[in-house]
């Protein structure tokens, strides 16, 4: 036995640990009690991590949403600054139709299209309305027109553009709304009263 191996016996016995029977260093066979515990612990660790693998997925994603949507929030924000642009574009065009001011009309017309074009690029539509029927969602009603040749709420004019961002209404569209008058509103339900 050579001096190494006298030391290490020596050692093994003042812990009072046993001394593996055969070749030096190679460990006792565990007991099957301490093989089903460790195999439980094992998985009971695989469970964690994959637990924890599950929700750092579910944070990421949550933070890439947040991010998506304060991004949405910043360009609505600029979008909404820039409307009265847009409506500046409109009015000169409306007011300027002489022929000396032909030339500068097309360099506004290029100039609005242009700058349309990036708008709505970005998810800026307008919303239709003229000829719709008034919805409270999308519309704002500044003047009733009495008529019984349209029916009852339908948008006769609009005012001031109205604008969406994607599906959030940014401004929207003031218009001029027909009305029956009260006469045509009232003998409507005597009739439908009297059908049954």
């Amino acid at each position: 036995m050579t001096e190494s191996e006298s030391k290490k016996i020596h050692v093994a016995r003042d812990l009072d640990e046993t001394i593996p029977e055969g070749p030096l260093g190679s460990a006792p066979p565990a007991p099957p009690d301490a093989l089903v515990k460790l195999q439980a612990e094992m998985n009971e660790l695989r469970q964690t991590l994959i637990l924890r693998q599950a929700d750092f997925e579910n944070y990421r994603k949550r933070i890439e949403r947040d991010r998506h949507e304060e991004s949405r929030r910043g360009i609505a924000r600029l979008l909404e600054d820039l409307l009265p642009v847009l409506d500046g574009f409109d009015r000169a065009l409306q007011s300027r139709a002489d022929v000396e001011a032909d030339e500068h009309r097309k360099g506004f017309l290029l100039i609005q299209k242009q700058l349309w074009d990036v708008l709505s690029k970005h998810g800026l539509s307008r919303i239709e309305a003229e000829g719709k029927h008034f919805d409270p969602h999308f519309h704002l009603a500044l003047d009733r027109v009495e008529t019984t040749e349209l029916p009852d709420g339908t948008v006769l004019e609009v005012l001031q553009q109205g604008y969406k961002f994607h599906d959030r209404v940014l401004r929207p569209s003031a218009v001029r709304v027909a009305v029956h008058p009260s006469g045509h509103a009232e003998e409507r339900p005597n009739k439908s009263k009297a059908a049954n």
